[in-house]
């Protein structure tokens, strides 16, 4: 096929990279990678088990938590193909059709766990700023209504921005500058006007993970505020403690996703190597860190994962 060939989207063969530079040594590579998807399978895959398991764990929060290591358990398989297919095969080709669906569900679960951030901090605020009201503001029903909500926004924020790569004409060279297919990445090889795709990608980039990230800092700002106000120390430092592993999992996920969206725009003239650590940091840290960080700061939680495993072992 010639590199710069204008032909119908639909016969478009796309070319996957590694890491520029590193080729010889990507069979290498592939182990930490390996190491990470292990870790973010399993832990994910764990925590959803016992939250859906343990009875003790059938609350609001951790209803939100689940849904946390749903989209994460998405977010990491969406990828695993595609990155250890590099690695191990050096199988670098992906169809257009295949590249867009695989685009589709790597930001699908991306603005899904923006908006389950979001959720997770109205449920922090409502537990700390009026917890007799709690359960009753926070309903089962009312836990699926917003699951459903983050779905739904999710897939009407995200068909028409990958579809509207479809109008588009790819007659440059048909290397991909990462592991998967990003968005703006794929639209970059177009040879065609791309300003409608541009604009519709920063509006959806902006009106979910842009105003979620503004709500949640608003949500903190009053979280801070009911909390300063609670006489004792001790009350203020258990309110405050319940809040760290959330304040952690939004870290990892915006900064990432921030770094990568500016490299992207404005970092054009960035090493090959920034581009691939930051692209893979964006996919790969958050679906390992969050169920690390939930184990670790949340009692609950801990007890109940080294319940299920020390069930495992002594059936064994």
């Amino acid at each position: 096929m010639p590199a710069f060939q204008n032909i119908t989207s639909s016969s478009i063969i796309f070319l996957l990279t590694g890491v520029p530079g590193l080729e010889a040594f990507h069979t290498w590579i592939s182990i930490p990678f390996c190491f990470l998807y292990v870790t973010a399978l399993s832990g994910n895959s764990l925590i959803l088990f016992a939250v859906l398991t343990q009875p003790s764990l059938h609350e609001p929060m951790y209803y939100f938590l689940s849904m946390l290591s749903t989209t994460d358990l998405g977010l990491s398989i969406s990828t695993l193909v595609t990155i250890l297919g590099i690695f191990w095969f050096n199988t670098r080709e992906i169809s257009f059709n295949a590249c867009l669906s695989q685009m589709f569900f790597i930001h699908l679960f991306t603005v899904m766990e923006s908006s389950v951030l979001l959720a997770m901090a109205f449920d922090r605020f409502v537990a700390i700023s009026n917890p007799l009201r709690y359960a009753s503001v926070l309903t089962d029903f009312k836990i699926v209504q917003t699951g459903v909500a983050i779905i739904t926004r999710g897939t009407l924020m995200l068909t028409p921005t990958v579809a509207l790569l479809k109008r588009l004409s790819y007659c440059r060279s048909h290397v991909l500058h990462h592991s998967y297919c990003f968005h703006p990445n794929v639209m970059k090889l177009s040879c065609t006007d791309t300003r409608i795709n541009s604009a519709v990608g920063l509006t959806v980039l902006i009106s979910t993970a842009g105003v979620d990230s503004i709500f949640i800092i608003l949500s903190y700002i009053l979280i801070i505020k009911t909390v300063l106000s609670i006489a004792s120390s001790e009350e203020r430092k258990k309110a405050f403690g319940t809040c760290i592993s959330h304040i952690g999992a939004v870290a990892i996920f915006y900064i990432p996703l921030i770094s990568l969206s500016f490299v992207h725009r404005f970092g054009k003239q960035a090493p090959p190597y920034v581009h691939t650590l930051i692209a893979n940091a964006y996919l790969l840290i958050p679906p390992v860190m969050n169920p690390i960080i939930y184990s670790v700061k949340t009692k609950q939680i801990r007890k109940a994962v080294l319940k299920i495993l020390h069930s495992s072992m002594t059936k064994k």
